[in-house]
């Protein structure tokens, strides 16, 4: 490490003012200050000086994110050998490696275009580049589905990255997450990539690994959701028609985006942000009772046209997306209100939301990222009225005294 900051400082005069590499100066300073904590420190105002600043705030996040990220790899593989036949024949290496392969080129191209833009917008400003994409960056691939074009994946991830966070400001002043924009963008401008009823495929072999299936481009098959919001009962099945139980959905080893079918891995990314203090575990928690306490209602009713409100409230926390964003999505903190009983209110709200799109609308089983979307919109208002609260409380005790 000596020996890299002993090189950093070599060629830093090359890129500040002046030097040869000049034009290149926020490109160098946002390598410098993600490899290393910058000296300075703010001149003046009201500011908490700490070593953790934060881009290694967004490590730590990134860090929770590879627990599910591996198992995807993992289930993007398991997947292909189920479906050709040949799981019992596979090593578990063939079977990860296959699923690295598949991931592996999404994660690219979401960093390649999202950082590009950023770099682009910070040469273009003349300000350090911002962190923010470090996340979203492993976010984006992660709630798509592994069939998802990676053109779209371009498409979209430069879409959100102009118009929900640059055109704001840039990171701190986007009032939506990110990575949901990505994935609204897929929903609504590729319904067919998105939907409820997205297919889980298993693909040719990639690079000699896998197995062809005869004759078939791929396979298809309605999500666990999807297969709920259409069928005639509650049984979900895998890609070869067989039952899935609680268990299966809490390892994970069933269709649906990459990084969120296992529920075991989620939660040891839940556990790295709580003891690092990256996520706050009020918002994560109320979202788990929203979606607990609207799930096990809509159940208690029951209904003979839609199954989904005949799904296990443990069942509604287990498959889809619920899971991922209440761990990784709802606790973002730029946009999700700052005040302590704020994000009681806020997760509680987007785990009943999720459920109740669920339940009301078969077209689309998902519901969670709608519902997060749709409460990153009021989370300042959330914050105003808790604020305000608090200022009439303190002058009313002022008044009285």
């Amino acid at each position: 490490m000596k020996a890299l900051r002993n090189f950093l400082d070599k060629v830093k005069p090359n890129f500040e003012e002046g030097g040869k590499l000049s034009a290149f100066r926020s490109v160098f300073d946002g390598f410098e200050t993600f490899l290393f904590v910058p000296n300075t420190v703010s001149k003046s105002g009201t500011h908490i000086h700490d070593i953790i600043d934060s881009k290694r705030v967004m490590s730590f996040v990134v860090i929770a994110l590879i627990p599910a990220l591996l198992f995807g790899m993992y289930n993007v593989g398991y997947q292909n050998y189920l479906v050709a036949g040949t799981l019992d024949q596979a090593s578990f290496m063939e079977v990860f490696f296959y699923g690295f392969l598949a991931v592996l080129p999404k994660i690219i191209v979401s960093y390649v275009v999202g950082l590009g833009i950023e770099f682009t917008v910070a040469q273009w400003k003349h300000e350090e580049i911002q962190e923010g994409f470090l996340v979203s960056g492993m976010l984006i691939p992660l709630i798509v589905p592994v069939e998802c074009p990676l053109w779209i994946i371009a498409v979209a991830t430069a879409f959100a990255v102009i118009f929900a966070k640059e055109i704001f400001g840039g990171t701190g002043y986007n009032i939506f997450n990110v990575a949901l924009i990505t994935r609204a963008f897929l929903f609504f401008a590729y319904p067919t990539k998105m939907s409820g009823d997205q297919v889980w495929i298993a693909k040719e072999s990639i690079f000699g690994l896998g197995n062809d299936l005869a004759g078939v481009d791929g396979y298809t098959g309605a999500t666990a959701l999807g297969q709920v919001a259409t069928g005639s009962s509650t049984t979900i099945t895998n890609a070869v028609n067989q039952a899935v139980d609680l268990k299966d959905m809490i390892i994970g080893l069933m269709p649906g985006s990459i990084g969120e079918t296992s529920v075991i891995a989620i939660m040891i990314g839940a556990v790295i942000l709580l003891v690092s203090g990256v996520a706050n575990w009020r918002t994560m928690i109320s979202v788990f009772v929203g979606g607990a306490v609207t799930a096990f209602l809509f159940n208690a009713i029951g209904s003979e046209s839609n199954q989904v409100w005949n799904l296990d409230w443990m069942e509604h926390l287990c498959v889809g997306g619920f899971c991922f964003g209440a761990v990784f999505m709802a606790t973002d903190p730029v946009t999700s209100p700052r005040t302590n009983s704020g994000k009681y209110i806020f997760g509680f709200l987007i785990g009943v939301v999720a459920i109740v799109i669920r339940c009301m609308n078969p077209g689309y089983p998902e519901g969670m990222m709608l519902a997060i979307l749709l409460m990153n919109l009021f989370a300042a208002l959330i914050d105003y009225c808790f604020v305000q609260r608090n200022i009439n409380k303190r002058l009313n005790r002022l008044n009285n005294k």
